[in-house]
């Protein structure tokens, strides 16, 4: 490989990795937004969970045309229409901020949804990207854990974000105080464009026969191991949104509704722990990849978030433990400290070990060897990631 092509290669290994981060600031604001949204209007779990859902619902309607998007147009300029998307989707959610109250809720569940449609076409986009750019394999899987520790980079920081934004009484908390989130999100939406515009990325199928979409669609349901990855992707990433968020929700909600009673400032950071950890599992899965296989990886991390999910299902909240967040003291202020949280919470927390390495793992199985077939693969695959929204709903 000569060195102008060793440069191109990270530039767009970097590319990738940024976008997949972008992926994750979007994605992560729609649990706290949950939790603002429920408030200011007066709903049910549930409800407040539905800008989760149609951010992830729009996976199940956009999977299919970004994997067609992705073969007719590649993979620059369907990231470009991606990053377009966001910025419109996330727009819409700040002129919720200027709605009438009857008409703030609709508007913003119209660009939580539009904004599903930017993630599922980045998604479609950074993974078999990065699969490929990574030689697939197990140097694949590690190259997708690098992008996924960048994503919990972002994802740590959101609910954070937006805990001290709220910080006081969550019950008062409104859309438009999340606004400075907003202008962040568009900015960098505006910023990753014009870079992609000028980023030389590689087209791994500009070389290859043009066929039917339809017929590589077909092709790529021949492999078993595909189809399993495929069913894989819808659990996991239910369980990844839907741990952070029903805590989210739980540590909130007062006392007297069977909740924790937690300041939004101090729960926004236990939750913001859950991704931290995420990002610890990830960099570690990516020093690892290479010596230890994506099946190995995710035998042993199911088995301990099993493990730890019974535990948070069957102890008792009356049992409290310590975790460091960043807390409000009397003055108004913000320092790190100690809260008392229900031990449920903590084994919730420590989940997140146990999520960070799923992604890349299942990922990279389910597409290995797939080669003509990976971009229509990879729509289908992200048709199952509407799991992030179907789960949560039902566990709200």
């Amino acid at each position: 490989m000569t060195q102008e092509k060793k440069n191109g290669k990270i530039i767009a290994i970097i590319t990738m990795i940024f976008l997949f981060g972008m992926i994750s600031f979007v994605t992560n604001l729609a649990a706290p937004m949950g939790i603002v949204l429920k408030n200011q209007f007066d709903v049910s779990n549930a409800l407040g969970m539905l800008g989760n859902f149609g951010n992830f619902i729009a996976y199940a309607v956009m999977g299919i045309p970004s994997g067609i998007l992705l073969q007719r147009v590649g993979y620059k300029k369907t990231a470009l229409i991606a990053v377009a998307i966001g910025f419109i989707g996330v727009g819409i959610q700040f002129l919720s901020g200027h709605s009438s109250p009857e008409m703030a809720f609709a508007v913003y569940l119209i660009g939580a949804f539009v904004a599903g449609f930017s993630m599922c076409l980045l998604n479609t986009v950074v993974n078999p990207m990065l699969n490929k750019l990574g030689g697939e394999g197990n140097k694949g899987n590690q190259l997708i854990q690098v992008g996924g520790s960048f994503n919990s980079v972002m994802a740590t920081i959101t609910p954070m974000f937006v805990g001290i934004l709220i910080a006081g009484s969550i019950e008062k908390a409104t859309i438009s105080q999340i606004f400075p989130v907003m202008y962040t999100a568009m900015a960098v939406f505006a910023f990753a464009f014009f870079v992609l515009l000028f980023v030389q990325i590689p087209e791994p199928n500009a070389n290859a026969a043009t066929e039917p979409i339809g017929k590589l669609m077909k092709g790529a349901l021949k492999f078993r191991h595909f189809i399993l990855g495929a069913i894989a992707i819808f659990v996991y990433v239910g369980i990844e949104v839907g741990v952070p968020g029903t805590l989210n929700l739980f540590l909130t909600d007062p006392v007297e509704k069977g909740g924790a009673g937690i300041a939004s400032t101090i729960s926004g950071f236990v939750v913001g722990t859950y991704w931290f950890l995420m990002l610890i599992g990830r960099l570690a899965g990516a020093s690892l990849g290479a010596k230890i296989s994506s099946k190995a990886m995710l035998t042993f991390t199911s088995a301990l978030g099993l493990i730890l999910v019974f535990l948070a299902i069957f102890s008792s909240t009356g049992t409290l433990v310590n975790l460091p967040v960043l807390q409000q003291s009397a003055t108004g202020g913000l320092s790190f400290g100690f809260a008392e949280v229900p031990i449920n919470a903590m084994y919730l927390v420590l989940v997140g070990l146990c999520t960070s390495i799923m992604w890349g793992g299942i990922f990279n199985l389910a597409v290995e060897g797939l080669g003509k077939y990976l971009a229509a693969a990879s729509g289908l695959f992200m048709v199952l990631v509407c799991g992030g929204g179907i789960l949560p709903v039902i566990q709200g």
